[in-house]
């Protein structure tokens, strides 16, 4: 989230932020959308987010109503506002639109029943399930998100799992692969997401390096979930 340290304001190449009273204001009518701003922040924040109450934030959803079936709360990670999104859930049911959340698993979702109950389904990111690995790639163990895994499962909530494929860890690809798709059967869509460097900051570029992942290196695992008894898995 900006910090509003007014770094991205001298950047800006049409003027259109300023500091103004201790935070960076956005004038979208001069913006470019040429991100610069981003690529200055050292945290990758952009200046240009909104804050929006519940009821601000329906008005826009019902604008849109004719042509949406539901909603998809995502991040940064969105369970960080996790009262708001059961406020949130709570009107958007009243319109008759489904509600999902999109999460890479670090909160526990059993500790958040009446949100749960609420809640049409969660897309879950796994991104390895070998712990010393998980936390050399991601810096944080990955016990509370494979836990979800068995808890979104079990109260079936589990909209879709994505896992990352990663260049030249065949080992780690394929030992995350099989657990997946072993444990979600046919009872979920699981998203096998092909690594790619656009868009990777230059810390994930010195750790896993600048080759994409090939769409036939990609086929070896999704017949894996099929052997496994996973006929959803998608390649993106």
């Amino acid at each position: 989230m900006c910090r509003s340290c007014g770094k991205c304001v001298e950047t800006c190449p049409v003027d259109a932020l300023e500091l103004k009273d201790g935070a960076v204001k956005w004038n979208p009518v001069r913006c470019v959308d040429c991100d610069t701003c981003i690529k200055t922040c050292e945290y990758l924040a952009s200046p240009k987010i909104r804050f929006m109450s519940v009821e601000e934030l329906v008005a826009e959803i019902k604008k849109r109503k004719a042509f949406l079936r539901g909603i998809t709360v995502s991040g940064g990670e969105c369970m960080n506002q996790s009262a708001f999104l059961l406020e949130l859930f709570k009107e958007v049911k009243k319109l008759g639109l489904s509600c999902l959340i999109d999460s890479n698993g670090y909160y526990d979702f059993e500790l958040y029943p009446e949100l749960m109950d609420l809640c049409d389904g969660v897309m879950l990111d796994v991104k390895a399930v070998d712990p010393v690995f998980h936390k050399e790639l991601c810096g944080c163990s990955n016990e509370t998100v494979l836990k979800n895994l068995d808890y979104l499962l079990k109260i079936h909530k589990l909209e879709e799992v994505r896992t990352v494929i990663l260049p030249y860890l065949d080992e780690q690809n394929e030992k995350t692969v099989r657990y997946v798709s072993e444990k979600i059967k046919d009872k979920s869509r699981y998203k096998l997401i092909r690594y790619r460097k656009y868009g990777v900051r230059e810390e994930g570029l010195n750790k896993l390096g600048e080759e994409n992942v090939s769409l036939e290196y990609m086929e070896t695992y999704k017949k894996i979930c099929a052997e496994n008894g996973n006929k959803e898995s998608v390649i993106i």
